[in-house]
């Protein structure tokens, strides 16, 4: 089916649904760089009109990569819960902007609609959003999921404490392990990079993990980001494998091109569910993702990086995960090119995930050889944190030396949750008081009151 849009006395014509979307995005490297982008602000405009009146309905019967050949295509369609659907089922794209924003619709309608939306529809209602309107939404969309303690719940925020080290060295992990606690991070999860996929290696980090959580008894989880497979080896070695990490994107070909598939996953998932590791809830899975892998896989059947970004939403949400992640200015300048695409790929991201009812949070980052800067993460992190976002990331300086990009540090957390009175995971939050390392309030206590916890763990890890 075609669209058009007239603007005076030029008329635009769109061939059929996907180059709508693509056409009505905001300016973004990535889809100039697949050719699909609009030409001009004036075609921008007019795919923007004629998509705010599509009917949402349409989103059922035009998919934008074929049924037959994409099994997320299937998931989506199959998954579709016509129930949740009929609440909003007579909007347009436009009219359904409108429902988002009304102070009637609160957080128990948008629960209700969950299932009842595809990422097609959250990507096509986004690209008629202002920024505050992708905040304000999301922030009425909690998403709360438990492991060892719980994350999402509002008012809060979580941190994922990431001790990369460039050649996985136990000590130099353990140290940087140590500094993130003693700044009260790590509620989200205690998360390695490794620098390979070593079996030998991975078990050796996560035991380390696991035997100073056990020592201190920390309410939190740990993960080490290797392949899925790797994980589940792991797993079968007696690992103590906390949360199941995988990298995924938003099309069958994107995931092949990771090495997964569904029925991949759905092991994994249940792998890690026979472990009966939480302690008040089984969420377990860890996804990450990131505006551009599709496309960076020659995998993007051309849509747009942000429609294909939320189809791995549905996917995440399969799996009923712990924490998912939008590594949003990871991938490089050729898919966000400048500070402004990656704040609004990243109020995107969180916007799409959170009506998909997907716990997400957002490693708010960028590429040395981008147009951005700590000042741009200063404000995507402050809007998030506005916005609602379950975690952020936790980096030694903000200066990842395993990855070699730039992300938060611990710092910019105890900034996020000063100014806009933000908490930690309540369980994690009560050991922290416990230990000395936190006040009442949730502040830091002095040094003095936290070295006798600091030189004990250094000396029981050989890093006194």
């Amino acid at each position: 089916m075609s669209y058009t849009e007239s603007i005076g006395s030029r008329t635009y014509r769109f061939a059929d649904l996907k180059t709508v979307l693509a056409k009505a995005s905001p300016q973004r490297s990535g889809d100039q760089l697949a050719g699909i982008a609009a030409a001009s602000e004036e075609e921008r405009v007019a795919a923007k009109m004629a998509l705010a009146q599509v009917p949402l309905r349409t989103f059922l019967n035009e998919p934008l990569i074929p049924y037959e050949t994409d099994e997320v295509t299937r998931l989506i369609i199959d998954d579709h819960s016509p129930q949740a659907f009929a609440e909003i089922s007579h909007l347009t794209v436009g009219d359904f902007r409108n429902w988002l924003l009304s102070t009637a619709t609160d957080p128990d309608a948008l629960t209700r609609v969950t299932q009842g939306l595809t990422p097609e529809m959250v990507a096509a209602v986004s690209k008629l959003m202002r920024n505050q309107d992708l905040i304000a939404a999301a922030r009425k969309r909690p998403v709360v999921t438990r492991f060892r303690n719980t994350i999402g719940l509002p008012g809060h925020m979580s941190v994922r404490l990431q001790p990369n080290h460039p050649t996985d060295d136990v000590k130099g992990i353990a140290a940087s392990m140590l500094d993130g606690l003693m700044y009260g991070c790590g509620d989200a999860l205690i998360g390695i990079n490794p620098a390979s996929d070593n079996l030998t290696a991975i078990t050796k980090l996560l035991q380390m993990i696991d035997d100073f959580r056990q020592r201190y008894q920390v309410p939190t989880q740990s993960c080490v980001l290797t392949h899925v497979t790797s994980t589940i080896a792991a797993i079968e070695k007696g690992a103590p494998v906390d949360l199941v990490f995988q990298s995924i994107a938003g099309t069958e070909q994107a995931n092949a091109s990771f090495g997964i598939s569904l029925a991949l996953l759905q092991e994994a998932y249940e792998a890690g569910l026979s472990l009966k590791r939480g302690t008040v809830g089984s969420n377990l899975m860890y996804f990450e993702t990131g505006q551009g892998s599709a496309l960076s896989a020659d995998a993007h059947f051309g849509v747009d990086q942000q429609t294909c970004e939320a189809r791995a939403y549905a996917v995440a949400r399969k799996f009923k995960p712990f924490l998912v992640n939008t590594v949003v200015g990871f991938i490089g300048p050729e898919y966000l090119y400048d500070g402004k695409q990656i704040t609004r790929a990243g109020l995107e991201d969180h916007f799409c995930g959170k009506l998909l009812g997907v716990p997400m949070g957002c490693d708010i980052c960028y590429t040395n050889h981008a147009e951005a800067d700590q000042d741009d993460m200063d404000n995507l992190l402050t809007l998030l944190g506005v916005a609602g976002i379950n975690f952020i990331m936790g980096v030694p300086g903000a200066d990842d030396v395993m990855l070699n990009y730039q992300s938060t540090s611990f710092h910019d957390a105890l900034y996020v949750r000063d100014v806009l009175g933000l908490r930690r995971a309540p369980e994690f939050e009560e050991w922290l008081e416990s230990m000395q390392i936190i006040d009442e309030r949730g502040a830091l206590i002095g040094a003095s009151a936290r070295q006798p916890l600091l030189e004990g763990a250094r000396e029981w890890m050989g890093i006194a």
